[in-house]
């Protein structure tokens, strides 16, 4: 992830309905959530959600799938990796056991797909 991208991310981010949407797809995994539950939980309007969608997607953090009649909604876990990657890449003047459980996390940020779920 390069600057450009980081900041978009973080813009999109800094939102409090986007943020809490995003930490929901994070929750729901790698089978998302339709765009009509997501606006029942986030307690916004279906428009409104979808103006946060579009931004989320805009930034990266988020995909779309359409099933049948309905568009579902997970995170991009690999760019929300690459997002504290970023924020890690040069930590802790080379102290690498300082920064070891941020990484770690970062590492992952990459759940089974559907298939692979038992």
């Amino acid at each position: 992830m390069d600057q450009r991208q980081a900041l978009a991310a973080f813009g999109a981010l800094s939102q409090e309905t986007r943020l809490h949407i995003v930490r929901m797809l994070v929750v729901s995994g790698p089978d998302g959530m339709a765009a009509g539950a997501i606006a029942e939980k986030a307690e916004v309007s279906p428009s409104n959600v979808s103006f946060h969608l579009k931004e989320l997607e805009r930034a990266g953090l988020i995909a779309q799938q359409r099933e049948s009649r309905s568009i579902i909604y997970t995170a991009n876990y690999e760019a929300l990796g690459g997002l504290i990657r970023f924020l890690m890449e040069d930590c802790c003047g080379g102290n690498r056991e300082i920064c070891a459980p941020s990484a770690a996390v970062a590492a992952c940020c990459t759940p089974a797909t559907k298939g692979e779920l038992q």
